[in-house]
């Protein structure tokens, strides 16, 4: 692959690409057992690079900070509060006439499961390299496991949908709406006690980038038909 060859293939995607294993429609709930496959391996990866994170202890994403303040406040584990959160948000999806789909469902569940299993298998670092590496290592497991989720088209995730209901309500811009979602939720977390740091920074800027390379990536190897 010559050079102008790795920089189409680096080249981050500006949208969610049809794959072999994406599901025809949104809402169906008898999926295809690869369409199932390429959810829950990107689901499992997603909730281990939020571990990472937690792990690595140098801050985490912001949503992940406001479980950790409800884990603290409330003694439970931070992939329950994380699970908690995840069906209030679905509550608020009601209002707001946003139909969850079984990617949905799977995603407040799995992503959650996946961060109570893994997090105590990554033992905290003493080096702080290392606990660096772990950082870029969480952003990589969480734009991967996106790309593999958000093709298999099974639905959005909570936190998306909310995203999504709010912009039709308010008719202000989709990233406004992210950003305003993102601010109140770190300011919730921070005030019930969750880690903000440089761990935060390196997700609000990394996660981005990770998940449109990743679907990139997955354009050029999971196309339907491929070139």
């Amino acid at each position: 692959m010559g050079l102008d060859g790795w920089r189409r293939l680096l080249r981050p995607a500006h949208s969610v690409p049809q794959t072999r294993w994406s599901a025809d429609a949104p809402l169906t709930f008898k999926p295809r057992w690869h369409t199932l496959i390429a959810l829950f391996a990107g689901l499992w990866l997603f909730g281990t690079g939020e571990a990472m994170f937690i792990a690595a202890g140098l801050g985490v994403s912001p949503w992940t900070v406001l479980a950790q303040g409800i884990s603290m406040q409330l003694g439970w584990s931070v992939g329950f509060a994380t699970f908690v959160v995840s069906v209030s948000v679905l509550l608020l999806w009601i209002p707001l006439k946003e139909v969850p789909g079984f990617g949905t469902l799977s995603n407040a569940v799995l992503i959650a499961i996946a961060i109570d299993v893994m997090t105590p298998l990554l033992i905290p670092p003493e080096d702080s390299v290392i606990r660096y590496l772990q950082l870029i290592i969480g952003v990589v497991l969480i734009g991967v496991g996106s790309g593999f989720y958000l093709t298999a088209n099974l639905g959005p995730g909570p936190r998306d949908g909310l995203m999504t209901g709010l912009h039709r309500l308010t008719q202000k811009p989709i990233g406004w709406v992210r950003v305003g979602l993102e601010i109140t939720v770190l300011c919730a977390g921070w005030l019930l006690g969750g880690t903000v740091g440089v761990g935060t920074v390196v997700f609000a800027l990394g996660v981005g980038y990770a998940v449109a390379l990743s679907l990139s990536l997955v354009k050029r190897f999971g196309a339907t038909k491929l070139s």
